[in-house]
């Protein structure tokens, strides 16, 4: 039996036990295929925060372990109105990363909330706009989010902020199936050049689903043909009445060649004349 098979029935922490000097568990809030997600008490703050730790299945994984650290440190580095910030990042006793408590819900639940109706699309251009600002200021500071989707994205009041920022890295070369299947962009698939028009893919596959309901592209199946690979994402107009604008701006996002989808600036540019005729 394997490690992880056998460790995979450990509860979580319960309420009041110290994951770290000064965090004290209120209650669990996620288990992941990874990660762990609690409500933690900081006695220093008074308030609530967000921690993430391996699962205890994963401590000796060495990748998992560098990559919560690294996050960690990135995230302690950056502060932006749309991306969740850091307050603590240990190793002992083990990788922890302490985030600030988000209130809202994400994004992929707010979809399913809004599934019959769907979502005003005056929301979906001032997420669009968010997810720009957000992704020109990680842009600025020489690193690529390459996990864009509803689920890593909270929304309270009309303001959105970015999460997991797990498999941020520099530009260049990536590995082969590096994201969210459904998301991904073709050179995430193949494993090409990474670069910022992978993250203007990720924005035109989140507004895409926001605005029809359902993923750009669905996971694929046991024969891993990814769909992207094979076609053109539909267009906006083929699942939802919109005007023509907005669906060509982000069927212009989704284009399988990263040379003709906008820029983070211009897909801004764009969102933002769309805005102001919706005023």
């Amino acid at each position: 039996m394997s490690e992880v098979t056998s460790h995979s029935k450990i509860p979580p922490l319960g309420q009041g036990e110290l994951l770290a000097p000064d965090y004290t568990v209120v209650a669990p809030l996620h288990r992941s295929r990874i990660l762990d997600a609690y409500e933690v008490w900081s006695e220093e703050r008074a308030c609530s925060c967000v921690a993430k730790v391996l699962r205890p299945d994963c401590i000796e994984n060495r990748r998992a372990r560098a990559s919560l650290l690294r996050e960690g440190r990135i995230l302690k580095q950056l502060a932006h109105p749309h991306i969740v910030r850091a307050y603590d990042a240990f190793e002992q006793p083990q990788p922890i990363v302490i985030l600030e408590s988000l209130p809202g819900y994400t994004l992929l639940y707010l979809i399913a909330l809004h599934q019959r109706r769907r979502m005003a699309l005056n929301n979906i251009v001032f997420l669009g706009l968010h997810l720009c600002s957000a992704m020109h200021y990680l842009h600025r500071h020489g690193l690529l989010h390459l996990d864009l989707k509803p689920s890593n994205i909270v929304s309270n009041l009309g303001v959105a902020k970015v999460l997991d920022l797990n498999l941020a890295r520099p530009p260049g070369r990536g590995r082969r199936d590096t994201g969210t299947p459904a998301y991904m962009a073709p050179e995430q698939v193949r494993g090409d050049l990474f670069s910022e028009a992978t993250d203007v893919w990720g924005i035109g596959a989140v507004l895409f689903h926001a605005a029809t309901g359902r993923p750009p592209f669905f996971e694929p199946e046991a024969s891993r043909k990814y769909q992207q690979l094979e076609r053109r994402a539909d267009s906006v107009r083929a699942h939802r009445r919109v005007p023509a604008f907005f669906a060509t701006t982000v069927d212009r996002c989704l284009d399988p060649d990263p040379s003709q989808r906008p820029t983070v600036d211009e897909l801004a540019e764009l969102l933002n004349g769309l805005a102001q005729r919706q005023s």
